[in-house]
């Protein structure tokens, strides 16, 4: 899959709540093909702090619009720079890079689990499978319903399945304290979060001999291999999560 390093516009900057927003790039030539849990490397300008390109999840597409969505949480001087980024600015981005989540076969039920920034790289993987014929179920995670976010996009895609740790909205406690978990029986599941989050949902997917797929989140500096920040241990040996992932089967992780 031919990668590229292009200047998009922003069309649109949604502050979803002090701590995330999502922005919406548009290309003046077509979007590359992009897969579900792939991400790209975006270049922070005007912050002399920020050296190095930030790994940005893919949160969705809209190939008819030539328009890509980036959600975003503010962690460091280089997210609150792009945060004040407005309609009509210019963002240097390199993508698509990475794998991708795997399709399922026909028929298999399916669930997708997120948790906090965790959930971005699964909208448009309920998308993609809405539009090949799956029904997913979506379950996501979150501290509190302030935190929640993009519930009704998830919504339109799939049957929402919703934790609080307070309680405040949804199933109170952990991710895998839902009991959709125990009373579903699902064939696959696709995964990204935090690490202890998704080692939990991995340790119970082993459990139930159910296939699972993790995106990692790892610290990049060059999204193509070359730097080496992101190597994870798998038992094929030390891999990189930029290219031989972020997307990894939990039968080839080291957890």
């Amino acid at each position: 899959m031919a990668k590229r390093i292009e200047s998009l516009k922003i069309i649109e900057n949604k502050r979803l709540n002090n701590e995330y927003f999502i922005l919406e790039l548009f290309s003046d030539t077509r979007i590359p093909e992009m897969k579900p849990g792939q991400f790209a490397q975006i270049k922070v300008e005007g912050s002399p702090e920020t050296f190095l390109r930030r790994p940005i999840s893919i949160h969705d597409i809209n190939p008819g619009r030539n328009t890509v969505k980036f959600l975003i949480q503010i962690a460091g001087k280089g997210t609150e720079t792009l945060s004040r980024l407005k309609k009509g600015d210019s963002l240097d981005v390199i993508y698509p890079l990475g794998n991708s989540f795997t399709q399922p076969a026909k028929g298999k039920k399916t669930l997708l689990a997120g948790g906090g920034c965790g959930i971005a790289p699964l909208l448009y993987m309920a998308r993609y499978l809405r539009e090949n014929g799956f029904s997913p179920d979506i379950l996501l995670g979150f501290r509190n319903k302030e935190r929640i976010l993009e519930y009704d996009e998830y919504e339109k895609l799939g049957k929402v399945f919703l934790t609080t740790e307070d309680g405040s909205m949804g199933e109170k406690g952990f991710l895998t304290d839902h009991p959709v978990l125990k009373s579903e029986n699902y064939d696959i599941v696709y995964c990204c979060g935090p690490d202890p989050m998704m080692k939990a949902v991995a340790a119970f997917c082993r459990k139930k001999s159910i296939e699972c797929e993790v995106s990692l989140e790892r610290l990049m500096g060059c999204g193509i291999g070359v730097c080496l920040c992101c190597v994870v241990e798998t038992v094929n040996g030390n891999l990189c999560t930029c290219t031989e992932g972020p997307v990894f089967n939990i039968k080839d992780l080291k957890w």
